[in-house]
């Protein structure tokens, strides 16, 4: 007669896979086989998405940039080019920031580029 071994370890191991995939549907959420694939699974998405977060925002404070520096009469490129020009170091991020929630500062950033652009 052999004894049962590794019991608690295991039960452990098999709670702890359930418990990061709580609230996936029907087996993804029962079954460890099954639990162990949607946690690989959704492990690798969330890797690959963290990366790809990084460009969808820059693409984002670019579509705004773009939009903000057209209803002042500028193009995107040339509105970056101006301020590159006048030494302006502000990123892309507090840029749309501003253009967002302050558009007569961004105004002012828009007639410095054009400055800059017209020396």
């Amino acid at each position: 007669m052999t004894r049962a071994r590794n019991v608690v370890p295991r039960l452990h191991r098999r709670s702890r896979y359930l418990r990061r995939a709580k609230g996936y549907f029907s087996a993804r959420h029962r079954l460890l086989r099954t639990v162990k694939e949607a946690l690989m699974r959704a492990g690798r998405y969330a890797y690959r998405d963290r990366r790809a977060r990084k460009r969808v925002f820059r693409s984002l404070w670019i579509v705004r940039l773009n939009a903000a520096a057209r209803s002042h009469g500028m193009t995107y490129s040339s509105f970056m080019h101006g301020l590159r020009k006048a030494g302006n170091p502000m990123d892309r991020k507090a840029l749309s920031e501003l253009a967002f929630h302050d558009p007569g500062a961004f105004a002012q950033l828009v007639d410095q580029s054009k400055q800059a652009l017209a020396a």
